[in-house]
């Protein structure tokens, strides 16, 4: 299912990620994120969790792994020309939509002054169940949440402005990725090396995996999907106003 086509604000200049895990902006977006940089827009990562319950190999101590993961998505971010990133030390697999969870995203909305939020969909998607692991269905709704009324509530969170002077700020647009009714498709063909080399530097969590098949393969059902020429691969995502 497709929603109806919507056309981007054009005027956008800063962008704000929030996911849940290292590696989930790069498997959704990370082509997208390379033409917003090439374009010139301010790029900024919140990761909710370190991907600490991520990792295949048994003979690492779990306790590296935050690092390990941390300094992936590090490595991942340099790729699509991104260098500002935030964790905010969640537990992975254990997220839930908390009263805690949302004012520490509307404190990073707040700080960052965002136009456009790019998140996860908080819709489960049947036909891409991956996309819908629960904690991406958390971080997609509590960003909405945070993105409306938190961030723009002047008596959300009192703290944030009384204790932090951080005054409200109004998100005007949301990009989320794992919809089951994208309206939206960025063509990524021509930065798609760049998107394969940020997942390349998941390498805790692609050992076996041939990305650039993978790639190849699923975002030219994308495109297609999106109507694009014969070829082309492409990024989908459900996007609306908020302001």
């Amino acid at each position: 299912m497709t929603a109806p086509p919507y056309i981007p604000l054009s005027d956008v200049e800063r962008v704000l990620v929030v996911v849940a895990h290292p590696d989930d902006v790069d498997f959704g977006a990370a082509g997208s994120i390379a033409t917003f940089t090439d374009a010139g827009l301010r790029v900024t990562y919140c990761l909710l969790t370190d991907g600490d319950a991520g990792g295949f190999d048994d003979a690492v101590d779990r306790t590296a792994i935050p690092a390990i993961r941390q300094a992936e998505q590090r490595a991942a971010a340099d790729a699509v020309g991104v260098s500002d990133l935030i964790f905010l030390g969640y537990p992975d697999g254990r997220l839930s939509v908390t009263h805690e969870l949302r004012r520490d995203i509307a404190r990073v909305i707040r700080v960052v002054r965002p136009d456009r939020v790019l998140t996860s969909a908080p819709e489960r998607n049947y036909r891409r169940i991956g996309a819908s692991h629960p904690d991406h269905l958390v971080a997609g709704e509590a960003t909405l949440r945070a993105i409306y009324p938190d961030a723009r509530n002047a008596y959300a969170h009192p703290e944030l402005l009384a204790v932090e002077s951080l005054a409200p700020w109004k998100v005007r647009e949301v990009w989320q990725v794992g919809s089951p009714q994208p309206n939206h498709y960025v063509d990524i063909t021509d930065v798609v090396e760049r998107k394969i080399s940020a997942l390349k530097c998941h390498v805790s969590q692609t050992p076996d995996m041939d990305v650039a098949g993978f790639v190849r393969t699923a975002f030219a059902a994308q495109a297609q999907m999106g109507g694009l020429p014969e070829g082309r691969l492409a990024e989908a995502f459900h996007i609306f106003a908020t302001a």
